[in-house]
């Protein structure tokens, strides 16, 4: 359901908007098979550094590169064939079925108002059980739960075939279960993954590495259990925590302290 997994890297990597600079340089790879996450508070550039990666915001400098190749370079289907994106909205898709929605997905593999055929269909149906969608296939996209349409997205993701994933909060409006599903679901396909995260305990646990940022910086990168420590989280979010290895996953647990009372 997806294509070869590629390296991605992002060289130098910077963008500014109205005199404004939101990176500052950024550097990040992904090897080939690599789930990696970026995490940092609201306003450090995690969802712009992500835009980049994926064409939306082209860089003001720097590079982003798929397997060698300048992405910014490729052209908008054999881009899209390479990245497939869970953004945080879904523009396009109002009066569509989930069906419908999921086989836009399927569009960089054909001609221009090229109709789906059987085998198309078919990758359709998968993605759509996958992800346990199967059973609101036929209603309309817009009259969904926001988990619904969640999990309506990353099928979409899968029929593209991609060989990154690049997820802005893929698991927003999703309970515990899917939560749990979707990111192992990622884990398992056999393709790069590049994720923004909140949830720093769902980070470290299906994630290989982790970049933080702050500021439009990568203030620190490395395995979850280096990368996630009680004074990185102070500096970072400004928040006491406690770190420990959690016993059943050998991950990073991560709980949230009160602030100590004043005086």
């Amino acid at each position: 359901m997806t294509g070869r997994p590629v390296e991605l890297a992002v060289r130098a990597l910077r963008y500014e908007v109205d005199g404004q600079t939101l990176l500052h340089g950024v550097d990040l790879t992904a090897r080939p098979g690599e789930t990696v996450g970026v995490v940092g508070p609201n306003g450090s550039g995690k969802t712009t550094l992500l835009r980049c990666v994926y064409g939306t915001l082209p860089p003001t400098a720097g590079r982003v590169l798929l397997d060698g190749d300048d992405a910014p370079a490729l052209g908008v289907k054999e881009r899209a064939r390479r990245v497939a994106v869970l953004p945080q909205d879904a523009a396009g898709t109002f009066g569509l079925t989930v069906r419908e929605v999921v086989s836009m997905g399927r569009s960089p593999h054909k001609r221009f108002w090229e109709q789906d055929g059987p085998d198309d269909r078919r990758r359709v149906t998968e993605a759509l059980e996958t992800v346990g969608a199967a059973a609101f296939a036929g209603r309309r996209f817009d009259g969904l739960s926001g988990g619904e349409r969640q999990r309506a997205l990353v099928a979409r993701a899968l029929v593209q075939e991609p060989g990154l994933l690049a997820l802005d909060e893929p698991t927003n409006h999703l309970d515990i279960r899917y939560q749990l599903e979707v990111l192992g679901l990622v884990r398992r396909l056999p393709v790069t993954a590049l994720l923004v995260l909140h949830d720093l305990n769902l980070a470290a646990s299906f994630c290989d590495r982790l970049y933080v940022l702050a500021g439009g910086r990568v203030v620190a990168q490395g395995p979850p259990g280096q990368v996630l420590t009680e004074e990185l989280l102070a500096e970072v979010y400004g928040v006491r925590t406690h770190v420990a290895v959690h016993p059943a996953t050998g991950a990073p647990s991560i709980v949230y302290l009160p602030e100590r009372p004043a005086g």
